[in-house]
């Protein structure tokens, strides 16, 4: 008698299930598709203004692949594209004028598209997601409206 209910109920959650799978999600409801993608390990990225090191800021980052990326074959690349971000992030901070909390996006997305591409390939990278941003000191740090207006650098 118990093997029968057990059975019963299996079958009524198997139906309930693939109805459930049938329904269209409601808009802003439910998880967006990920994807396929490779996350790097934080990285500390400094923040240079007028040739003066103020601050670090300590970025998370995905690298967005195609459907048809072999995601474990580049997910051994993370190190590369780590580095990669590093050496751009040193050659060329990516400081924001207007606050030194936080890096500059758009530059760092731009700069690490190329990179992964040239790492793992123009068909299987999509594009960069900053995931998120964390400055090491949110305080204590130059007023940038007032010290990008100075000329010269006084100790």
């Amino acid at each position: 008698m118990l093997r029968r209910a057990l059975l019963a109920a299996a079958a009524l959650g198997l139906f309930a299930g693939s109805a459930r799978a049938s329904e269209k999600p409601k808009e802003g409801e439910g998880k967006p598709d990920v994807g396929q993608y490779v996350d790097l390990a934080p990285v500390a990225l400094p923040v240079v203004a007028r040739g003066v090191l103020v601050n670090y800021v300590f970025v998370s980052v995905r690298v967005q692949l195609s459907t048809l990326a072999n995601t474990g074959k580049l997910r051994t690349r993370e190190p590369y594209f780590r580095d990669a971000l590093v050496r751009a992030g040193h050659r060329t901070p990516f400081t924001l004028d207007s606050d030194y909390t936080k890096i500059d996006e758009a530059k760092l997305k731009a700069s690490l598209l190329r990179e992964a591409i040239a790492i793992g390939g123009a068909k299987d990278v999509k594009g960069v997601i900053v995931v998120s941003q964390s400055p090491k000191k949110r305080t204590g740090l130059p007023d940038p409206k007032t010290w990008g207006a100075r000329t010269e650098i006084q100790p």
